[in-house]
Formats: structure tokens, C-alpha cells, sequence
């Protein structure tokens, strides 16, 4: 046995002598470290939600000022110089690739509760379809131009009444068809309705499209084209790289939720603390003489220390890697909540990161290492006489 370090066999085997110890203080770390670990995993669900939505090369045009779609106005003269721009792509017809969409929000029920929601409904086109290559018809088929048929995101058809392949909803004064439902590879468009464009614009008697998406012919081109719309004296307009724009919007909900979890967390945190430091201290006080024993053969104060901080921080990391594995099961699960931007429902899965498994199991040896530098202190200050006399 060395005189200079205990063996990590010695911690060890102490935690499992008093094993129902050990699990009890370990599963209480683990609550913390699971809370601590589904919120970053809700936060970067989120996050990443919204940012997929997204294309690198597309551009999406909104009046200036305006934080999000539905509070953007854009008029059908606008739009027109929009459609003049030379560094638009054009499809495989030749038709310029930008779409006009009006987007509004809508109160629907829910699947079995009727409870209302607000769902984002959107005007497109075949041309807005291809400007979203993430975004497939699943079920059924696109919605013809003129018509009132819509398709539905997955999240929708499976979450609000009526809107699954074949059935109807009622808003904007009129009864829509569901003739397709589509899946966008888990971002916010599958959170959506689309619907034919000028439908849409009349049916909610708007005067003005809410965005207008385009793609670049040239992706090096996009500060040219924003600074061509937005110094252009006939429009009060604002261009985003779309991949930019919906990563705006997820920062104010996932920075809400971050915040609201790292609270909860600490708060917590301090029972588990405090758990940890009863154990161990119990720990201290029912191994004096093997304290004493160990300082008679040589260890120094410094090695008792090391010994007994590694003990709360093999504990720690029990705990950690306890409550880590229970959060990673939260990816099978499917939830909703409003975006604080858009006030509309937005499905996501939450979603585990290396940097979110890293940072909470150093959340968890940080509980150990604060539950457990004060009794491993105490343990170390303790005279060889005192102990030996104690056993």
C-alpha cells in the first residue's frame, strides 16, 4: 500500500459496506442531476426544432420590425419587387423559386380533450413545398391551387380534431378538407397547416402576405440581395437567411426554460447537498480508527482528505450517471408547449447531447465535491491519539 495515496479499491469497497446508504444519498443526487439534465434536453429540443426548420440557402423576407411571421405585413406591390430580384433560383420549368405566404394564427380543439390550441395555419404553394426539401407528403396527396384543401404536419393530424388524412376543419368561416398529411423531419413545420395561398389570404381577409420566401441562385450572394431590399427607398422590408430566423425564435422560450430549470435545479441541488454531507460525515464518524489507523502507517493528512472527497465523488458520479440514464429515456417522448414568439403549439422531442451528458454529470461530482470537502476536512484534522483512543 502506498504512503502517499488510498487505493480507489478502499473508497469503493467503503460505499458498498454501506450500500443502502450509498443508493438512497446516490438517488437523490440522481433526481437533481435528471432535472437538471431534461431541461437542457427540453431547451436544445427546442432549439434544434426550430432551427432544422430552417434552409441555409433560403431567404425569408419580413416587414422590418417585425419578430415573427405573424406580426410581419407584406403588400402584394412589395412582393412584386421581391419577384424582380435576378438572384432568386429557378426550378427545373424556370419558374423563379419564392413563395408569398400569409400566416395566421387559428384556435382549433384538441384530439379528445377539445380543449383549443393555436395552430400556425399557412398559405403556400407547390413552389413553397419545394423550398422545404425536409418536408414530405406522408399520407394523401398536395392540396390543388384554388381549392380549400389543406395538408396537415404530423403533429397536427395527431394532436387536433379533424385534422387527420380525410377529415374537416372548420376556421376562417369556411370548411377545409384534409387531403394530405406530411411529415418535416421533427421541425416546426410539422406543427403547421398549409393551405393554397390566395385561399388563405381570402379566406382571412388579409390585404397582405405575412413573409416571402425565396431561395438563392448564389448562397454568397444573400448580403447583396439584403442590401438591395432594405435600402431600397419603396419597401420598409428585412431579409434573414431563414436558417438564422427561426433560430431567433426559439432563443426566448429556450432561454425561459433553461433559466427556470437551472433554478429548480440548484434548489434542489442543496437537499442532495446536504444528503451527501450527512453521509459522509456519518461515514467520518463510524471510521475513526480506521482514520487513526491509516495515519499511524504513514498516510498524510492530505491523503485521508483525497480518500474521503473521492469517496463523495464516486457518489456523486453514482448518482449522476443514475439520474443521466433516466433523462435519456425522456427522448422517446413526444411534447408540446407555446413558443413565446409565434403564441402558436409547437411539437418537439428532447433531444441528449454530448455537452448535455458532459455537463450534467459535472453538475453532479460539483454536489459531491461540496456535500463532501467539509466531513472529508474534519476526517484529515483529526489527531492519531484522538483516533486510536476513539476505536
Amino acid at each position: 500500500m502506498s504512503l502517499r495515496t488510498v487505493p480507489l479499491s478502499y473508497v469503493a469497497r467503503n460505499l458498498w459496506v454501506r450500500r443502502v446508504t450509498t443508493v438512497l444519498t446516490a438517488g437523490g443526487m440522481a433526481l437533481v442531476v435528471y432535472v437538471f439534465a431534461t431541461v437542457l434536453m427540453m431547451s436544445e429540443g427546442i432549439r434544434a426544432t426550430l432551427v432544422a426548420t430552417g434552409q441555409p440557402d433560403n431567404v425569408m423576407v419580413l416587414r422590418k420590425g417585425a419578430g415573427a411571421e405573424i406580426n410581419s405585413g407584406i403588400a402584394r406591390n412589395q412582393a412584386a419587387v421581391i419577384d424582380s430580384l435576378a438572384q432568386i433560383a429557378t426550378d427545373g420549368q424556370g419558374r423563379k423559386l419564392v413563395s408569398h405566404e400569409p400566416v395566421v394564427l387559428n384556435t382549433l380543439p384538441k384530439r379528445g380533450s377539445g380543449k383549443p390550441s393555436n395552430v400556425t395555419v399557412r398559405g403556400t404553394s407547390d413552389i413553397g413545398l419545394a423550398l422545404r426539401p425536409q418536408v414530405r407528403i406522408v399520407r394523401g396527396r398536395m392540396f390543388r391551387e384554388g381549392t380549400s384543401e389543406i395538408i396537415t404536419g404530423r403533429a397536427v393530424a395527431q394532436g387536433f380534431a379533424g385534422a387527420g388524412l380525410g377529415e374537416t376543419m372548420r376556421f376562417a368561416g369556411r370548411d377545409w378538407v384534409v387531403v394530405g398529411v406530411f411529415d418535416a423531419s421533427r421541425s416546426a413545420f410539422d406543427s403547421e397547416v398549409w393551405g393554397d395561398s390566395e385561399q388563405m389570404v381570402q379566406a382571412f381577409r388579409r390585404s397582405a402576405f405575412s413573409s416571402v420566401v425565396f431561395r438563392l441562385a448564389d448562397v454568397d450572394s444573400f448580403d447583396a440581395v439584403k442590401a438591395q431590399l432594405e435600402d431600397d427607398p419603396r419597401l420598409t422590408l428585412e431579409a434573414k437567411r431563414e436558417v438564422k430566423f427561426y433560430a431567433e425564435q426559439s432563443e426566448a422560450l429556450a432561454t425561459f426554460i433553461r433559466l427556470l430549470g437551472l433554478a429548480l435545479s440548484i434548489i434542489f441541488s442543496i437537499g442532495a447537498v446536504v444528503g451527501a454531507m450527512i453521509t459522509m460525515f456519518a461515514s467520518v464518524a463510524s471510521r475513526v480508527g480506521e482514520i487513526g489507523t491509516l495515519r499511524a502507517l504513514g498516510f498524510r493528512r492530505s491523503a485521508v482528505l483525497s480518500a474521503f472527497l473521492g469517496e463523495a465523488l464516486l457518489l456523486a458520479w453514482v448518482g449522476g450517471i443514475m439520474g443521466l440514464g433516466a433523462a435519456s429515456l425522456m427522448q422517446t417522448v413526444n411534447i408540446s408547449t407555446v413558443n413565446f414568439q409565434t403564441f402558436s403549439e409547437l411539437a418537439f422531442q428532447f433531444r441528449l447531447t454530448p455537452a448535455i451528458a458532459a455537463q450534467s454529470l459535472g453538475f453532479a461530482l460539483l454536489m459531491g465535491l461540496v456535500g463532501g470537502f467539509i466531513p472529508a476536512w474534519r476526517a484529515a484534522r483529526l489527531k492519531i491519539v484522538d483516533c486510536l483512543r476513539a476505536a
